[in-house]
């Protein structure tokens, strides 16, 4: 395999998630989404369920949130700390073995690798709510603010700790509409990509 490690990032309703745990399968390979929780949690001291909220996503206030969050003598936060431990966790992985990471800023994390593929999913506004409704059982009023409020809080997230934007073209190797093109069609372009 050319590219040993694959990282998705996606909108909220896209797939993205999806995508990345077929490809795993179908290449044989280990896929790393929210069981890296625990060796996060480890890592930082603080408990998953901490972990599980704030690892991918920013403080519900905002990217003021992360500018004005409490820090202590050294500069920094809990947020700080959460994303050294998640880096360390993703740069152990990615030594380990070939893998599908998904989310949590691995394409930027890891961008200084060769054997790399950046993936970015996105999706259209209307098969994203009807997948949200559906996957949360949520009315569609409640799946747009769910999807806003999930990727505000995403490419916050993204966009502070990466000095990147979440979700540009030119941060990505691949950028793939799983609306348009469908999550089968997303898989082989990926699986293609890597061999």
């Amino acid at each position: 395999m050319a590219k040993r490690i694959i990282t998705i990032s996606r909108e909220f309703g896209s797939g993205g998630r999806f995508i990345g745990e077929e490809i795993a399968k179908k290449l044989g390979i280990a896929y790393y989404d929210k069981n890296i929780i625990s060796q996060i949690a480890e890592k930082s001291g603080l408990s998953p369920e901490y972990i599980q909220e704030n690892a991918e996503l920013s403080p519900k206030k905002g990217l003021f949130a992360y500018a004005f969050a409490g820090r202590d003598i050294t500069g920094r936060s809990v947020e700080d700390m959460v994303y050294q431990a998640q880096r360390k966790v993703i740069l152990d992985l990615a030594r380990k073995e070939p893998c599908v990471i998904i989310g949590r800023n691995a394409d930027y994390i890891l961008k200084d690798r060769d054997d790399i593929l950046n993936v970015f999913i996105h999706g259209d506004m209307p098969e994203k709510i009807q997948r949200i409704s559906q996957l949360y059982h949520v009315t569609e009023q409640e799946a747009v603010k769910m999807m806003a409020d999930t990727d505000k809080r995403r490419m916050t997230n993204y966009n502070f700790y990466t000095d990147q934007k979440w979700g540009k073209a030119s941060n990505y190797t691949l950028c793939l509409n799983s609306s348009q093109i469908g999550y089968d069609r997303c898989e082989a372009i990926i699986i293609e990509c890597v061999k």
